[in-house]
């Protein structure tokens, strides 16, 4: 049986718009990014799942390990339902959080915040100098990977830490030591410009070997000044943890000897983005669908909703895929709509009213951002429901 036909019939009792996490392709992704992980340790990236369930799923497998979570106020919720080592991948300045991290013991044990400048520091203190019995604050240090030549003139990744440099590195560490209710845990570097860009772009080969030829470059220098980093800061003090890599370099980050463990979460569902990868492969695993709800002339039918861009530079990649039935494509005056979307295409002309049709999100956790349920499907059938963050009732970003 086709996707398309085991995914009506497994849903054939629910109305859409509805999204289905479909469980033997999450476990094939897991089977593959653990495999391509060498023994080292997976932590999540929550904002790849927004779903608890499905985190917790996922923490079952072996392989996978701890949390990266987006937010502060997330990383407490997930540790008050009994979820374990939460590191909060992005620096906070939530005062009313870092209060509540402080006085509560266990979410202080097992929640690390982020912090790439001294100024950090000093808020984290502010906001938690006047808790009684105050615990101590865990702290990662995060560590600019991006990619920079041409004397500075072109950089690539993600624009994250001021710190670069193992003396710059070692200058916060030393910081934060002289905080006595703050430790120092951890060290991170997320290299965005090797795990968040596809290396296969579709139709442009000039592009794909720019890109190539960037990140074999970057991956040499950044693991070369990622380990004098980390010999710079375990020289003053301890760490629990090296964190590197994404979904798209788990490999080539989990061969460097200074990482600890790998940062993953979009692999697991394989979103539209990572069909542009040589490295790895992977099944769609979550997806959502639209009814059919017009049909205004022949060759054009129009699904209810539909808008959901992903986040990043605009442009048509970020918007979702019309994936089953194959053969569907946008009209280019119209795009994803706020409340309708016409698609166009051979396979329009087959479609029915009531008929639904399937996309995939351009990115990973962004759908459940737009759905309070996921529909887990083992073969043709709904084995369970869960709900997302939205679903629990928390938007946090």
């Amino acid at each position: 049986m086709d996707d398309r036909r085991r995914y009506d019939r497994a849903t054939a009792h629910l109305d859409p718009p509805l999204a289905v996490l479909d469980l033997a392709a999450l476990r094939s992704n897991a089977s593959g990014m653990v495999r391509r992980a060498g023994g080292k340790p997976i932590r999540v990236a929550s904002k790849s799942i927004r779903s608890r369930p499905v985190l917790e799923r996922v923490l079952a497998m072996d392989g996978f390990a701890g949390i990266m979570a987006f937010t502060l106020p997330e990383a407490l919720w997930l540790v008050s339902r009994g979820l374990r080592d939460v590191l909060v991948a992005y620096p906070t300045v939530d005062r009313a959080a870092l209060a509540a991290l402080a006085a509560d013991g266990r979410a202080a044990r097992e929640i690390t915040v982020m912090v790439d400048r001294a100024e950090h520091l000093d808020l984290v203190e502010a906001a938690v100098a006047g808790v009684p019995g105050r615990h101590e604050i865990r702290i990662c240090m995060d560590i600019d990977a991006g990619f920079v030549t041409l004397g500075g003139t072109f950089r690539a990744g993600a624009r994250r830490s001021p710190v670069r440099e193992p003396g710059q590195a070692a200058d916060l560490a030393a910081a934060v030591l002289r905080h006595p209710g703050l430790r120092l845990v951890g060290l991170m570097a997320y290299e965005a410009q090797i795990a968040g860009v596809g290396d296969a772009p579709s139709g442009n080969p000039l592009l794909a070997r720019a890109i190539r030829w960037m990140q074999a470059r970057s991956r040499r220098e950044l693991a070369a000044r990622r380990g004098r980093v980390v010999r710079a800061v375990r020289h003053l003090t301890d760490l629990e943890f090296v964190n590197g890599g994404g979904s798209g370099s788990i490999e080539q980050t989990a061969r460097e000897p200074a990482i600890t463990e790998v940062a993953a979460g979009s692999g697991l569902f394989h979103p539209r983005l990572f069909d542009f990868y040589r490295g790895f492969t992977g099944r769609p695993a979550a997806l959502f669908a639209l009814p059919v709800v017009r049909r205004p002339s022949p060759g054009v039918v129009t699904v209810l909703g539909g808008g959901y861009p992903a986040s990043g530079a605009p442009g048509p990649d970020r918007l979702p895929q019309p994936y089953l039935p194959h053969g569907l494509r946008y009209d280019r005056d119209e795009g994803a709509g706020e409340v309708q979307t016409p698609l166009l295409g051979p396979a329009a002309g087959r479609l029915r009213i009531g008929d639904r049709v399937w996309f995939r999100h351009a990115k990973a956790g962004e759908l459940c951002e737009r759905f309070t349920a996921l529909h887990l499907i083992d073969g043709d059938e709904v084995v369970e429901t869960v709900p997302t963050y939205r679903g629990e009732g928390h938007t946090f970003l």
